[in-house]
């Protein structure tokens, strides 16, 4: 429709003011969504041509081409704009064109394996607000590429080992006294997120005491004698000590619980998820074959590194000197054992961009290293979630906790609802159902609207409106299109089809 109003304008200014006018020169915008009209065309360029005003020169095209289509329903100008709407049945016929087309939502004949990766939390913490943003962007991601018929493989990845798991376990062997969620009553992971932030709070003080006695803060760090043993104890992780790596399997399996739990609130779900921990040797196996073929070097301390200045980067650093394993290491184990059980043509990442770097040396590592699956490597970046009073930060507690959202967002649904009416028929049990239902799509919609790129600032003060160009009124739209669809089918009218639910 752009191209046949940029074609029939240029014929009619040419008609009228008697200057050859292309179809390329006359600009035609399409205006915001909320916006009464369909298309706009900018008029000052031909007022010049017709020694008249804007107004004049617009008033005069739109009665012309009213004459001239047929689809045009009405035109209206506003200071040298013209805004034109099509008629109704013109947007009808579009439709029925394309429902009653044999190919409509025919997958393509063939389609690509990808593997999408998202969530991928730390097993020392609940999953928060900014985890809700991934796991809805990824969700969104492959389901998408689905529908489009490809292949798809939606997978997880736990961070469940290194320094920050350490915190939470060493927090507890000291202050947990035994403690369990059913002791406590709390879901595991937001037990096993209590200890994590109790040892950023016990080495506040430790520092704080250390700086006193006139150290830097960062010589402090390095003197407090909690990070010494959370070094000591990530080594001892490492070699396998039976007292820590007990522990560790008891506070992961918590944390894994309470995951699950969340993933079911929000209907999501994975095909496989992999563990860190398992993968982390593999990527020292590659890190020696890279060594090994002179791609990557040993410095005098014995830390290994790559170095990327050649490729507009700088050195990186892929073994620390101790020999533990940094995250990079991690991610190359873990793309190669996902090559070798899925072997997708695509491997997608969606982390947040404070990660675009990290992503860029893990594919120039595995194509300098000739892996196969090296230009399948695509990073899904996303912007981080703020609050008003800035940047989240579980070690100082200031995350907006991913159950308590769902749980205000159902609230906040029930009380909505039942200011509407319409729900005095419904059980109890289906009642809850629509206000979870309710209260999820007002959230997921809230956060899929911005573009994933932008950063998001959330007031967990404010509720998210039920009003608007919101979830609720996507569901109630999709709602009315189905009983549309029902009642055509009801009477044999064509086009008429059964909808489908999601």
């Amino acid at each position: 429709m752009q191209h046949q109003l940029k074609s029939i304008t240029s014929r009619i200014v040419s008609q009228l003011y008697h200057q050859e006018i292309l179809p390329e020169q006359v600009q035609v915008n399409i205006p915001p969504k909320d916006f009464p009209f369909d298309f706009t065309i900018v008029a000052f360029t031909f007022a010049k041509l017709a020694k008249k005003s804007p107004d004049q020169t617009a008033n005069e095209i739109g009665a012309e081409l009213i004459k001239e289509m047929p689809e045009l329903d009405h035109y209206e100008v506003v200071k040298g704009f013209l805004n034109l709407r099509l008629k109704d049945a013109y947007w009808i016929g579009v439709f029925d064109a394309e429902v009653n087309n044999p190919l409509f939502g025919a997958l393509p004949p063939t389609g690509k394996k990808v593997m999408v990766e998202y969530c991928g939390p730390n097993t020392n913490k609940p999953l928060h607000l900014g985890h809700l943003r991934n796991i809805f962007i990824g969700h969104s991601m492959a389901s998408i590429l689905k529908a489009a018929g490809h292949e798809v493989v939606k997978v997880n990845i736990y961070n469940d080992r290194g320094v920050h798991i350490c915190k939470s376990m060493l927090a507890y062997q000291k202050y947990g006294n035994h403690e369990t969620p059913e002791s406590s009553g709390e879901k595991g992971d937001h037990l096993v997120g209590e200890y994590y932030v109790r040892f950023e709070q016990e080495l506040r003080k430790q520092v704080s005491e250390i700086i006193a006695q006139g150290l830097t803060e960062e010589a402090a760090k390095k003197q407090a004698p909690l990070n010494k043993e959370i070094s000591e104890m990530l080594l001892k992780w490492e070699k396998g000590d039976t007292e820590v790596r007990n522990l560790w399997q008891t506070l992961n399996q918590w944390v894994y619980q309470g995951f699950e739990e969340t993933y079911r609130k929000i209907g999501n779900d994975f095909d496989k998820a992999y563990m860190e921990s398992a993968t982390y040797l593999l990527g020292k196996t590659i890190v020696a074959e890279g060594l090994e073929r002179k791609f990557f070097f040993k410095k005098p301390d014995g830390s290994v590194w790559i170095d990327l200045t050649a490729d507009g980067l700088d050195q990186k650093v892929l073994l620390r000197a101790d020999g533990t394993s940094v995250y990079i290491t991690q991610d190359l184990g873990t793309a190669d054992v996902r090559f070798k059980e899925y072997a997708p043509d695509v491997m997608i990442y969606t982390v947040a961009n404070e990660q675009d770097y990290h992503f860029k040396v893990l594919k120039l590592v595995c194509q300098k290293l000739g892996r196969p699956y090296a230009n399948g490597i695509h990073h899904l970046s996303y912007g981080l979630v703020d609050l008003p009073t800035g940047r989240m930060k579980t070690r100082e507690g200031t995350v907006v906790d991913a159950d308590d959202l769902l749980d205000e967002m159902d609230l906040t649904a029930a009380q909505k609802t039942r200011e509407v009416g319409k729900i005095e028929n419904f059980s109890e049990t289906e009642q809850l159902t629509l206000f979870h239902q309710l209260g999820l799509g007002a959230l997921k919609f809230y956060i899929l609207k911005v573009d994933p790129k932008k950063r998001i600032i959330f007031n967990p003060e404010e509720s998210i409106d039920f009003h608007g160009f919101t979830g609720p009124f996507i569901q109630y739209t999709h709602a009315r299109i189905c009983s549309v669809l029902r009642k055509a089918a009801e009477r044999s009218i064509s086009g008429g089809r059964q909808c489908r639910h999601s």
